[in-house]
């Protein structure tokens, strides 16, 4: 079993588009403003895609993210140097960078061994 992909809800489908794509680098491979959702490549090589990131619109009155939370999604990096200047580091480890993106929801970049 693998992912195929991860669902993240958010009020504000450009800006979150904005951090995935613009601060994280992950690529763009399908865009529909009109239907609420973005997709993001989550894998190796500029044609591949392992996995998707999907950004979607939430509904009115949908709950927000609670502040706060601990749940996380977490990307495989190879170092992490440059990402202390690209995102606003909220806790480290050895081996791991913690932040949050726009909507307040938990994020990391890892160079723990799986």
């Amino acid at each position: 079993m693998r992912i195929h992909h991860v669902a993240l809800r958010t009020v504000d489908l450009e800006r979150l588009e904005r951090f995935y794509a613009g601060v994280l680098g992950l690529r763009v491979v399908r865009r529909d403003y009109a239907r609420g959702s973005v997709w993001l490549a989550l894998g190796l090589g500029p044609d591949a895609a392992a996995a998707v990131l999907m950004l979607e619109r939430a509904a009115p009155g949908e709950p927000p993210i609670p502040w706060g939370s601990k749940e996380l999604v977490a990307f495989a990096v190879d170092d992490l140097g440059p990402w202390r200047a690209r995102v606003a580091v909220e806790a480290e480890t050895a081996h791991t960078l913690y932040f949050r993106d726009p909507d307040g929801r938990r994020v990391a970049v890892s160079t723990y061994p799986l």
